[in-house]
């Protein structure tokens, strides 16, 4: 087996990663000039606006340069881990030269404030846009053959073949892998594993790598091998191929893990909340604004509920229930009432089933549209729910499934929601069985592990779509 590079942009990536901190400064600098223009029909002075390009200009090279990640190889990342980075760099860079501008520089005419925003808008859309542009151009050269990277991988037991299959699911990142090698290897037979032959024990791998284009070299073998990884290492130290390490960590049970730094220590978070940093501002951002929209459009439905709900049987309007919030703090949900005022069996909830006799006429109504929900809005104004999150639960039944159900209680790392993934994938309303609510529970963690803004919007659109075509809630 001879493997050849296609490599074309490999070959030339210092020239790309200069063009693309030139394309960045002309997108920084033509969308700062376009605001100017936008705010005052004409553009500055020549030499106040030389000067103030050339701020611009030494700033945006500082920021960039101190962010690591805005440069790096996006092969295999998520398009909103970049995003992120130049949004992180471009509120920097306008955030200081608004300060320079302002309380440094004396020219001929006052900036209002409402011209950065404009910056800010203008050259995060050009960013974004021509980034999206070079990830899709970058697709298209893979589909056609090129840019792609040739990878080894060094064992073939289960870590080996989990990688194999999450590559096979993601053909768009133009990874190949063309061997493995692995020291259970018999040199007189031939083996495969997922269609990818193993050519070689561990001491063959270097000759291999040597005498082909070999861009990686992933070592996937048990964290028990710590003697082969350093002799990989060591025998790889004189060649100029990638060497990544993969840790065995896909037999733990994991939620959103990540890998960091603390004081220069490297640290695998095996099971954290998505909701720290700029994550937890955008969702407290996109909860506010929704939940005070809907509120403002379904405040007359409301009162119109609340009437009927109060005409409907003796009782409150609002059913109150303690529940585990964010952290497993508990809270009050309020719901608008749909049944019969009665009492509960000792130290226990007993969940709505079909054709319940305790639902009320409007109780049905309510629980089939899910407007009986409405309050809850209130409780995402105060910050105790979110508008997309894990359906809060009984205390009760968290005592009953926390037992039963793996994970179960890592529900509770972000805040409770008023719909789900979990809600507009069928599973909602009763769950009478303990095969429910795992599959629940799973779709619960898949929406903390995957979280984003995006994934919040496609929750919330779907519940639109579903809400009166459910039969789950009754």
């Amino acid at each position: 087996m001879v493997i050849k590079s296609n490599g074309l942009i490999k070959r030339n990536i210092r020239e790309l990663d200069l063009l693309m901190r030139i394309l960045d400064i002309v997108v920084v600098v033509v969308s700062g000039f376009l605001s100017l223009y936008f705010s005052f029909d004409s553009m500055p002075h020549s030499r106040e606006a030389l000067t103030i390009g050339l701020i611009v200009v030494l700033i945006w090279l500082v920021a960039a340069n101190a962010n690591n990640n805005l440069y790096r190889q996006w092969r295999g990342i998520s398009l909103w881990v970049e995003v992120g980075a130049v949004s992180w760099v471009l509120i920097l860079v306008i955030m200081t030269v608004a300060m320079i501008v302002r309380d440094l520089l004396v020219i001929s005419r006052p900036i209002p404030d409402l011209l950065f925003g404009k910056w800010l808008v203008i050259c995060w859309i050009l960013l974004v846009a021509y980034r999206i542009s070079l990830r899709n151009f970058l697709r298209w050269m893979r589909r056609k053959g090129y840019n792609h990277r040739h990878i080894v991988i060094a064992g073939a037991g289960d870590l080996g073949r989990k990688v194999i299959r999450e590559l096979s699911m993601a053909t768009w990142t133009g990874l190949d892998v063309v061997a493995f090698f692995d020291d259970r290897f018999q040199r007189d037979s031939s083996c495969a594993v997922e269609g990818i032959p193993i050519i070689g024990t561990l001491d063959d791998l270097h000759a291999f790598v040597e005498e082909n284009a070999i861009d990686q070299v992933w070592i996937a073998l048990p964290l028990r091998a710590e003697g082969r990884v350093k002799l990989i290492i060591k025998t790889l130290r004189h060649s100029t191929v990638d060497i990544l390490f993969i840790p065995d960590i896909f037999t733990f049970d994991l939620l959103n893990h990540s890998i960091t730094q603390i004081s220069g220590i490297p640290v695998m978070n095996l099971s954290v909340t998505p909701m720290v940093g700029l994550n937890r501002k955008i969702k407290a951002i996109e909860d506010r604004i929704l939940a005070f929209l809907i509120l403002g459009l379904c405040m007359p439905v409301m009162i119109l509920i609340a009437i009927q709900v109060k005409l409907s049987s003796p009782g409150p309007i609002l059913f109150r229930q303690i529940r585990h919030g964010w952290d497993g703090r508990k809270v009050e949900i309020w719901k608008f009432r749909t049944m019969y005022v009665h009492k509960e069996p000792e130290g226990q909830v007993v969940q709505a089933k079909r054709n319940d006799s305790r639902v009320t006429p409007i109780g049905q109504i309510l629980r089939r549209t899910s407007l009986d929900e409405l309050p809850q809005f209130f409780h995402v104004l105060q910050g105790t729910m979110s508008i997309v999150g894990p359906r809060p639960h009984a205390v009760e039944h968290n005592f009953l499934y926390r037992d039963e159900i793996d994970q179960y209680m890592k529900r509770h790392i972000v805040k409770p929601g008023i719909t789900g993934w979990a809600q507009v994938n069928g599973f909602r309303g009763e769950t009478d069985t303990i095969e429910k609510m795992q599959r629940r529970v799973e779709y619960d963690l898949y929406y903390i592990s995957n979280w984003s803004l995006l994934f919040d919007i496609r929750i919330i659109l779907m519940t639109i779509i579903k809400l009166f075509f459910s039969r789950d809630a009754y």
